[in-house]
């Protein structure tokens, strides 16, 4: 099959990059704190390479375009160093600092993990049981798939799903349950071969959302509450967005409307899929969280017995930990990014892993509206580091981490990474200007579309998604995705009967082709999307809807 290219999130995962190029004023920038005593624990100094941090992160965030930046780097079971940078938003005074709170997306999937394995260490589960000995109802689009899914499947990656499928049964919000974004699985295509290679999905974290809703007792948000945060000491840290209240230390996200102008973007909470990406923190608790990974899963409690106390075991982190689905390795968008360019590449469960510098590394990263992350862990070195930032820029936090981990892992050679990255992100751009010509010089202006607009009207269901319904309105089309509110935009006539939709949200940068099939009486028979540039997210997979035009009723199949 054809597919699209590299997308916003997945270009995070791929150390790729987003483009980013306007300024505005900014906060001063924090100074980089002294060794610090906290009773018989003194911070560690910062290693030398480090000494212009402050100004190599403001150098990223107006290089980048990125209002605030928090970053915590974790050492031999001490913090040398959690410090904010830049502005919480655009605008307004308030700064970012150690505790300010952000979405970290996808960096959510190693608690669900966690959950899992803490699951089978009290013997309510197996990793390697079948989904459904725990979810009967469970079903995937093929049944060999349903029979052999397993726990541990869940969280790797293989599921033969393509790149997001199913994503638009969450992104951006919709009203759909997480059981019926589940059962709505079952009719999600599957386009690759099971355990056959690597395709990033999200919806399988609902399906493990379950599973540990299932066999805890518990909801996700209490379990992830009460046997995670609380005993890794994590207090500021919440399950989504909708536990924010007024006045807390919280950023606001940040995106390019229309690609440009950066614009603050409302909060989004992952109520039907909150394994997946939910969780809000700060550096100052994901510092504890880095530091308890690197301890192999040691709290910094003891138990009743006197021994300390553990998250998980040994050899729970060791499958964590362990490559489940191979990644291939690509070429770097241009030669100043070969140095990161790894010997091996693959995913665990809910860790990327991968080498740097002949040094095993353990990290994932965060995409989310407004608000992108990465989480690294180097555990030969006992050492963590975090970057939580508030616009959508994966060069702004692979620029930081990877300064950070060469003062490391490489102190007498200094690179330039954001030169690097910029470079980088400027071909990007590039790429991007020439798919969209190369659709305008496709483009046959002085066609006209077969039928009349209104009769291009009408409620048109996906087998997975639902409904989508396009109205007639004052002489123009309206596109509605009838459970996602923020999908609601106008259509213009492309050519023949492919039209474009621009969304009333300029933020979301996912405009599409819409284009309509005839049958031989000249009515619709099908509709078919995809996103017009090659910079929408991923997220958005208009491309796997295949919507037929139905009675002007509402879907009321729970399948």
């Amino acid at each position: 099959m054809s597919q699209r290219p590299l997308s916003l999130r997945l270009a995070l995962c791929c150390a790729l990059l987003v483009p980013a190029t306007a300024a505005w004023a900014q906060a001063p920038a924090a100074q980089s704190p002294p060794p610090v005593s906290t009773g018989d624990i003194v911070r560690p100094m910062l290693p030398a390479q480090l000494e212009d941090f402050s100004a190599y992160v403001d150098g990223a965030r107006k290089t980048f375009d990125v209002p605030g930046i928090a970053v915590a780097i974790v050492k031999d079971g001490h913090v040398v160093l959690e410090q904010g940078f830049g502005l919480r938003e655009i605008g307004k005074a308030a700064p970012v600092d150690a505790r300010t709170l952000f979405a970290i997306a996808s960096n959510t999937k190693a608690f669900t993990a966690a959950a899992l394995q803490q699951l089978a260490g009290q013997g309510k589960l197996k990793m390697d049981d079948r989904v459904i000995d725990h979810l009967p109802w469970f079903r995937m689009s093929d049944p060999y798939v349903t029979h052999e899914m397993r726990i541990r499947d869940l969280l790797a990656h293989r599921s033969g799903l393509s790149l997001g499928a199913g994503d638009l049964l969450y992104w951006p919000p919709t009203s759909y349950s997480t059981k019926e974004v589940v059962e709505r699985l079952a009719h999600v295509p599957i386009k690759n071969g099971f355990r056959s290679g690597y395709a990033y999905d999200n919806i399988l974290f609902a399906v493990a959302t379950l599973v540990i809703e299932q066999a805890s007792g518990q909801s996700y948000a209490d379990y992830v509450r009460e046997h995670l945060f609380k005993p890794v000491g994590m207090d500021e840290s919440l399950v989504d967005m909708t536990y924010l209240k007024p006045g807390m230390d919280v950023a606001t996200g940040h995106a390019k409307a229309d690609f440009k102008d950066l614009k603050p973007v409302p909060p989004m909470a992952w109520l039907n899929d909150p394994g997946a990406g939910g969780i809000y923190s700060s550096v100052h608790d994901m510092a504890k969280w880095m530091a308890v990974q690197l301890a192999g899963g040691v709290l910094p409690t003891t138990g009743a017995d006197g021994k300390p106390a553990r998250l998980f075991s040994e050899d729970s982190q060791r499958e964590m930990w362990s490559v489940l689905t191979p990644i291939k390795v690509g070429k770097p968008p241009v030669p100043e990014l070969a140095p990161l360019v790894p010997n091996f590449s693959g995913y665990g469960e809910s860790w990327f892993l991968s080498d740097y510098l002949g040094r095993k590394l353990v990290w994932h990263t965060g995409g989310w509206p407004g608000m992108v992350s990465r989480v690294t862990l180097v555990p030969e070195l006992k050492l963590g580091v975090v970057v939580l930032t508030n616009a959508e820029s994966g060069a702004a936090f692979n620029a930081v981490t990877y300064r950070v981990l060469d003062a490391y892992l490489n102190p007498d050679h200094k690179t330039d990474w954001v030169a690097a990255y910029d470079k980088a992100v400027k071909k990007s751009e590039a790429k991007a200007d020439d798919s969209m010509a190369k659709h305008e010089a496709a483009r046959d202006k002085r066609s006209k579309p077969s039928l009349a607009l209104a009769k291009y009207a009408g409620t048109y269901r996906d087998p997975w998604y639902g409904d989508v319904i396009v109205s007639h309105e004052n002489g123009k089309l309206r596109l509605r995705f009838s459970k996602t509110a923020q999908l609601v935009g106008t259509m213009t006539l492309w050519q023949h009967d492919t039209f474009t939709v621009r969304w009333d949200d300029r933020t979301l940068n996912a405009d599409a082709f819409i284009t309509f099939s005839l049958d031989v009486d000249g009515h619709v028979s099908e509709v078919r999307m995809q996103p017009i540039s090659p910079m929408t997210d991923f997220s958005f997979d208009f491309q796997d809807l295949r919507m037929v035009p139905v009675a002007d009723k509402p879907d009321t199949d729970k399948h």
